[in-house]
């Protein structure tokens, strides 16, 4: 079955929501993966060159070697595939050094949106290819018990997969682990290649453009795209239901 055709499948049998998955980069946290990526290249590549753009569409949500090796191809960098692995080593390291400094932050809009959802009482899963996304979420105070990490019934972060997104593997464990239906589960994602994944899978996908991306993320699939978790139904998830919160 072709990501079409399951996407299609999808939406003619549609199916109430009742659990929510969420990706941590971009979604949950502002984290400096970015900015770890675009420092490490000196010396393999000039870092002004490695824009944001670059970034959402060759790096975000791959696994860190593949999104090395992407990342140089598309810079032209000759032998990318032998250099990515030094490439990723040297990411890695600034990566650490600046999650250590401080530099992760929560969106305030998705501590709101975790919350709401949480108070629904429904199941919620953390699935980030990122190893360094339960470091991260755990630097995050979610309330006076609690770091953002504890919040989730599942966590898929960081597991050793065969295929990264746009394959929806990593959220059919997730779906798996929460002990929900796929077609019952909808994903959070701020790239299109975590949409896709999303639709692949038969879930219903929610995007975040928070990059001004709005257009991206519908061309890969998603139901509903808005530019801030607040501007989301809560009363429509109540029934099951994406909606935009009326304006």
């Amino acid at each position: 079955m072709t990501i079409l055709e399951t996407t299609r499948q999808r939406f003619d049998h549609p199916e109430a929501l009742t659990a929510a998955i969420f990706d941590v980069d971009g979604v949950l946290l502002a984290s400096p993966h970015e900015r770890a990526w675009r420092e490490a290249l000196k010396g393999f590549a000039d870092p002004s060159r490695f824009t944001t753009a670059m970034y959402e569409a060759h790096v975000a949500g791959k696994p860190r070697l593949s999104g090395a090796r992407a990342a140089l191809e598309a810079l032209g960098v000759s032998d990318a595939e032998r250099q990515a692995v030094a490439y990723a080593d040297h990411k890695q390291k600034r990566l650490m050094e600046l999650i250590h400094a401080g530099s992760v932050a929560a969106f305030p809009d998705a501590i709101r949106f975790v919350r709401a959802v949480g108070a629904l009482g429904w199941p919620m899963a953390v699935a980030s290819s990122s190893k360094n996304a339960d470091q991260m979420m755990r630097q995050i105070h979610f309330d006076s018990s609690r770091n953002l990490l504890e919040v989730f019934t599942a966590n898929v972060c960081g597991r050793d997969l065969q295929q990264g997104k746009p394959n929806p593997e990593i959220f059919l464990l997730a779906a798996a682990e929460l002990h929900i239906a796929p077609a019952h589960c909808f994903v959070v994602e701020d790239a299109p290649a975590g949409i896709k994944a999303a639709c692949a899978g038969g879930m219903a996908a929610l995007g975040v453009a928070r990059l001004k991306d709005t257009s991206e993320l519908r061309a890969a699939g998603a139901d509903l795209v808005v530019t801030s978790l607040d501007d989301v139904a809560i009363d429509a998830l109540v029934d099951g239901r994406l909606s935009r919160r009326p304006t």
